[in-house]
């Protein structure tokens, strides 16, 4: 197998000079940047592409889509707008970025680096795999909710170990492009889901605990993580408390009831997604867990004061 990999990854370096990989002219920050568009075909909505040699310097620039960029072999840096800050990717490790992030990618080696890099269109990911992602309330802000004037939070820097399933689910995604059929975007899409879901998990895991959570806190972050779906009986189950304490907990500890954290959140992220995704607001509505279309139209206006649509045109 390791000669089909070695193949695939030898063909995709040299195939990736062929895509349109032309730098336009971004100015929306007042400043002089450039801008990816997604360089795959017309009918792809998932691109591998692989970097491979000694001395690789990409123009600062930022994209319209979301990549995964993995250390296959060896090292390289990436780095921000400003030049000092400059991270190291070392091998079995991966950055991933949002779209509009600014980034440029280095290598200046005695011995060759390859990068397996995985590009996916901004709509396809809002369309396949949002709401597999969504209801982890700390993927979810990074995905949608970034602020870009602080380069840490444009960016996740994930390791795995050599053994980890995603290495041989990329080297396994290179092989399926390498050679592509007329399936293989619908072969890469699952593939893609379950990439995407051993990057959250991996995240969950990575991510920094500074300290021991409160019961308080530890409550919170469950509801955030599961506000599609989250009752009183559920929280009671979970953390060994009668309903009633954790009820008097929430409202003593933050202020507000458990109704009003859970509607707080559901529509902060029914906001946040209007102004980040095509998706609709039946779709958004069903997704923060509103079965009924007019609750969710209904929980809105009495929210912000306006219905969902007319809230898209005022902001």
């Amino acid at each position: 197998m390791s000669e089909f990999i070695d193949s695939a990854i030898d063909k995709l370096a040299t195939q990736f000079d062929g895509p349109d990989i032309t730098f336009h002219d971004y100015r929306t920050d007042k400043k002089k940047n450039f801008t990816l568009s997604f360089p795959g075909e017309e009918n792809e909505d998932i691109m591998i592409c692989v970097f491979k040699g000694k001395y690789i310097h990409e123009p600062f620039h930022r994209q319209d889509f979301f990549f995964i960029n993995f250390a296959y072999k060896n090292s390289y840096e990436a780095l921000s707008e400003n030049s000092d800050n400059k991270i190291t990717i070392h091998e079995n490790e991966c950055y991933i970025s949002q779209p509009y992030c600014g980034y440029a990618l280095r290598v200046e080696s005695d011995v060759p680096s390859t990068i397996i890099g995985v590009l996916i269109r901004r709509e396809t990911f809002f369309s396949e795999y949002l709401s597999a992602l969504s209801m982890d309330s700390t993927m979810f802000r990074f995905l949608f909710n970034p602020q870009t004037n602080r380069f840490s939070d444009e960016f996740i820097h994930l390791s795995f170990t050599e053994d980890h399933a995603v290495r041989g689910l990329l080297e396994n995604m290179a092989v399926e492009y390498a050679d592509k059929k007329e399936d293989t975007q619908s072969i890469l899409k699952p593939m893609m889901l379950t990439l995407l879901l051993y990057i959250a998990r991996r995240y969950r895991m990575q991510k920094p605990k500074n300290k021991q959570l409160t019961l308080t806190e530890q409550i919170t972050r469950y509801i955030f993580d599961h506000v599609d779906s989250v009752t009183l009986d559920e929280l009671s189950r979970r953390f060994s408390y009668h309903p009633n304490y954790i009820s008097a907990l929430i409202h003593r500890e933050t202020g507000k009831t458990f109704k009003q954290l859970v509607l707080e959140e559901r529509m902060n992220r029914a906001v946040i997604l209007m102004k980040s995704t095509t998706l609709s607001n039946e779709e958004i509505a069903a997704m923060l867990g509103y079965s009924d279309q007019s609750n969710f139209y209904k929980a809105f206006r009495e929210f912000y004061g306006v219905t969902p649509r007319e809230y898209k045109y005022i902001k």
